[in-house]
């Protein structure tokens, strides 16, 4: 969707079309659940959270300053949702069902074990990117799953590039360490490079 297409979206939304706010919506609402997903590792949470940002957005968006992208407007609105949350209680973690959530379509010429390879590796990502500082989790997050780029990751989380920059590299570090930190991670990402 181009930018004038979403700000005409936004403006009929705004004005009370029911059919521009879901089209808008549908645009955003996969990307928003997968980001806060991976923060948090429960789709219960992630779910709530998306519902409760649109709620938000859909009753302010005559607040929304055009100068700005939207998605940064909607993520920042979910990233506060989120942080709120989690001051009131620490969420748990089933990095079963993030794995099954995001694990790819069975396609007729994947085989069993492929598709065990990339379930086992999905987990073990999931499992290191929890022990992340929150901020580093963040930042892999919006650069590698959402290919943000780092301007507007800075721009999002209120931080300098240099900033977002180092939390990139300090994640990615640590994810390595931990992914070849057990023998299990290690034989994890043996098998990914194998298959």
């Amino acid at each position: 969707m181009t930018r004038s297409e979403e700000l005409r979206l936004i403006q009929l939304a705004a004005a009370g079309d029911r059919d521009a706010a879901g089209v808008f919506i549908k645009a955003h609402q996969p990307a928003l659940y997968a980001y806060l997903l991976r923060m948090s590792g429960r789709p219960d949470v992630a779910e709530d959270i998306v519902q409760e940002a649109f709620v938000r957005v859909l009753a302010n968006l005559d607040r929304f300053d055009s100068r700005f992208r939207f998605s940064t407007w909607l993520f920042t609105i979910a990233r506060r949702l989120y942080l709120n949350a989690c001051m009131k209680h620490k969420p748990t973690y089933d990095t079963e069902i993030v794995g099954a959530i995001h694990a790819e379509r069975q396609r007729p010429e994947a085989s069993v074990i492929d598709d065990e390879v990339h379930s086992n590796a999905k987990d073990a990502l999931q499992v290191a990117l929890l022990e992340l500082t929150p901020e580093q989790r963040e930042v892999l997050v919006l650069f590698h799953q959402l290919d943000w780029p780092i301007s507007i990751i800075a721009q999002h989380l209120r931080m300098p590039e240099g900033t977002v920059k180092s939390h990139l590299h300090r994640g990615r570090r640590r994810m390595r360490e931990l992914l070849e930190g057990t023998e299990q991670g290690r034989q994890t990402v043996s098998e990914v490079w194998v298959s």
